[in-house]
């Protein structure tokens, strides 16, 4: 569906990155820049002055990463950005690290322009999971011991089978097709089980299922 227009916050040191990004947002007309940092330590006081949807955050950067600017920018009485990290590898513990503290997703320096502009939209839709196998990739790899917050969250029976789902990467349709439901019954799960288990997003829900140890990591 329709989103309307986005408006975003780059925060990289790299000035030539910033100038990229830009160009590739600037040729969507629903995507608009409003403001760039180039440190983590400048990205709040940005976020407060320009109020953007999305803040598109390098994981490293100097005096302060994108990992505490991240967790600084979440931190307190909302409403909040979305936060997408922007890395330079995929397999990257600081990638983790950014989505821990609840960044809604990750992409590549060197992805193709289209794959960014369909990363924000998915993100910003909150729809679906973000690259979920990668996701698994990074829980399996950096993950914490088992804490078992999902199974202190108390969730019904049929909001597990929607998590499971979730954190494979599906979306609302298809959770819905899956599991014979209506797509608005899966949202009002989905809901249900953020509110639960105290999570941001989507993201936020799949770590937790793979932190608990309700849903497993694959072994390659």
């Amino acid at each position: 569906m329709p989103l309307g227009e986005v408006t975003i916050l780059l925060a990289d040191d790299e000035p030539l990155v910033r100038s990229g990004l830009r160009a590739i947002l600037e040729s969507e007309d629903d995507l608009v820049v409003v403001g760039e940092a180039a440190d983590g330590a400048e990205v709040p006081s940005a976020v407060g002055r320009l109020r953007p949807d999305l803040v598109l955050m390098d994981v490293r950067m100097p005096r302060i990463d994108g990992i505490e600017a991240t967790r600084r920018l979440l931190a307190g009485v909302g409403p909040h950005p979305k936060v997408l990290v922007v890395t330079t590898f995929e397999n990257d513990e600081y990638v983790y690290e950014a989505l821990r503290a609840g960044a809604s997703g990750f992409v590549l320096k060197r992805a193709p322009a289209e794959e960014i502009v369909q990363t924000i939209r998915t993100t910003m839709t909150g729809d679906a999971l973000v690259f979920p196998r990668a996701i698994r990739s990074l829980a399996e790899t950096y993950g914490p011991p088992p804490d078992n917050a999902v199974a202190r969250a108390g969730l019904t029976d049929r909001e597990q089978d929607v998590l499971r789902l979730v954190a494979a990467g599906r979306s609302n349709a298809e959770i819905a097709a899956e599991l014979y439901l209506g797509v608005e019954t899966v949202k009002t799960h989905v809901a249900a089980i953020l509110a639960k288990l105290g999570a941001r997003d989507r993201t936020q829900a799949a770590i937790a299922a793979y932190e608990s140890g309700f849903v497993r990591p694959e072994r390659h």
